[in-house]
């Protein structure tokens, strides 16, 4: 009999969300009745996810699962902070789920690395694509390691809203990052190695079921997995998850009678869907789980695991710019492409296109700086971005002084050594004004733009400091072609003002509190 294998995934992400200025999340009103929507989904979704129940015939517990250790998932790195920070229990209970799932699925772990502050990877530059893949590889390995055996590096990489290109899978492939997870859609064809007979899946039709290779430009090649979209569809959206039973039951229906070859049946979703979207939804997952864990055919396995005991026998080429959750490649983050939410059916998001190219323009005016008086401090500006995760893991001022000691240049006396925190902080948040969810939601005034705004004020507000003062009047000249779809909200440069001040005033009002 085919060797069958199951494998479920759960992207955990939730966009950053503390104010620039104080470094702490301010009170969210719609996660009411808690403080923040980081600490609401953690309550619905992450800590339960750590301990899942599994309900006997008579309603009763029947046993507790830790659904880190036996799914697929990868937690976003500035989540990951967070939950170190706020949740140690929960935090925990994931570096513990993965470590048990290296020993279950011979040395593989569940956990998964992810680009580090979800940007849309076709649409960033070279150089934050290259920074955005080596700190989410520096964060994993920080937090997770791996067996010398495998090597400390993350064996797969998720990327944001699956968003892809050529650019991108050389990014991954530069970095030693084996695979990562689309959807079919994303397959442009398919062919036996050394043959020119390509096959077109563009359709969606690509047999899921088996890992591809995918050659690269640069000589260098990655290999994917593309997950099985109508059960993945079923549990995000459909009624799957009103029962683990019957979420077990659609991926044995999937395996296809008289199989002769492997078989993989992947499901990947949003991690938050299992308890948060959907309630109770981590104990359905955690009874499908049970389903298979014990079971010999179809068994249990992680992404990893399947890779080294069935490597691909296919080449597949992706169609370039696409993601898993816009239907015209990745216009959902540059333009008024129809992808919404649908709660507003009236709205639309022309506002999106303005965002993207005043942040665009604001971007490249803090390059030039950070190139210019970076040159003098560092050694390779460049460079240094890349390795400066190694600070963020680590504030101490220790780990800062060997930073320079590897990075700097002579010039770094005491006061450049205070210019060289700015221009990185800048850089910083140069790319935390990219995060996805800036352009996903409906309008213009959600909170989620307002973050990445947030992030650009502070940005600027830096640059400044190094009496930079260029780049003020372009980037909100552009931001009033920003239109909010409510008429109280106004343009992008309000909008941006008002965020700003608020955030300002949070951290004066912090000071000022007794110690």
């Amino acid at each position: 009999m085919a060797d069958q294998l199951v494998c479920f995934h759960a992207h955990f992400y939730q966009p950053p969300r503390e104010n620039p200025w104080t470094g702490e999340v301010g009170r969210e009103e719609s996660a009411a009745p808690y403080h923040d929507w980081n600490e609401r989904i953690t309550a619905e979704c992450y800590s339960r996810n750590a301990a899942a129940r599994v309900m006997d015939d008579q309603g009763g517990v029947a046993r507790v699962l830790n659904n880190f250790s036996r799914a697929s998932f990868n937690l976003g790195p500035t989540l990951m902070g967070w939950l170190e920070s706020h949740s140690p229990e929960v935090y925990g209970a994931i570096l513990e789920g993965d470590r048990w799932g290296r020993r279950r699925f011979a040395g593989h772990g569940t956990a998964l690395a992810q680009a580090y502050n979800h940007v849309i990877m076709p649409l960033a530059s070279h150089r934050d694509r290259r920074t955005q893949v080596l700190w989410g590889v520096r964060d994993f390995v920080w937090r997770f390691g791996r067996q010398p055996e495998f090597g400390r590096q993350p064996e797969g990489m998720w990327l944001p809203e699956t968003a892809v290109d050529l650019n991108t899978l050389e990014a991954l492939a530069e970095a030693e990052i084996r695979f990562t997870i689309l959807s079919p859609r994303q397959a442009d064809r398919v062919r036996h190695p050394g043959t020119d007979a390509w096959c077109d899946v563009s359709d969606g039709a690509i047999d899921t079921g088996r890992a591809y290779l995918h050659r690269l430009p640069s000589g260098r090649s990655i290999n994917l997995f593309f997950y099985d979209a109508e059960i993945s569809q079923g549990v995000a959206f459909g009624r799957l998850l009103e029962d683990g039973g019957r979420l077990a039951e659609s991926m044995l229906a999937a395996f296809p009678e008289g199989e002769r070859e492997p078989r993989l049946v992947s499901v990947a979703t949003d991690g938050e869907t299992y308890g948060h979207h959907h309630p109770a939804g981590e104990m359905a997952l955690a009874e499908a789980i049970s389903r298979f864990e014990d079971s010999e055919s179809p068994r249990l396995t992680c992404y990893g695991q399947f890779l080294s005991e069935h490597p691909p026998e296919l080449e597949v080429e992706v169609a370039q710019g696409t993601a898993w959750s816009c239907d015209h490649g990745v216009d959902r983050w540059q333009t008024d492409c129809g992808c919404a939410t649908g709660a507003n059916p009236a709205w639309n998001q022309t506002w999106r296109e303005p965002l993207r190219e005043a942040l665009d323009l604001l971007a490249g005016h803090l390059s030039r700086l950070f190139e210019d008086a970076g040159g003098r401090l560092l050694r390779d500006p460049w460079e240094a971005r890349d390795q400066y995760i190694e600070v963020l893991l680590d504030r101490s001022a220790e780990r800062f002084d060997e930073f320079l000691a590897r990075h700097g240049t002579a010039a770094v006396g005491s006061p450049g050594r205070a210019e060289a925190v700015i221009l990185l902080e800048m850089q910083r948040y140069s790319m935390l004004m990219f995060t996805s969810c800036g352009w996903f939601f409906d309008d213009a005034g959600g909170i989620e733009t307002r973050q990445v705004l947030l992030y650009a004020g502070r940005a600027l507000e830096l640059a400044e400091a190094l009496g930079y003062m260029e780049a003020r009047g372009p980037f909100l000249a552009r931001l009033e072609d920003v239109s909010s779809n409510r008429a109280d909200v106004g343009h992008g440069r309000a909008i941006f003002e008002s965020a700003v001040a608020a955030a300002r005033a949070e951290a004066t009002a912090a000071a000022a509190k007794p110690v």
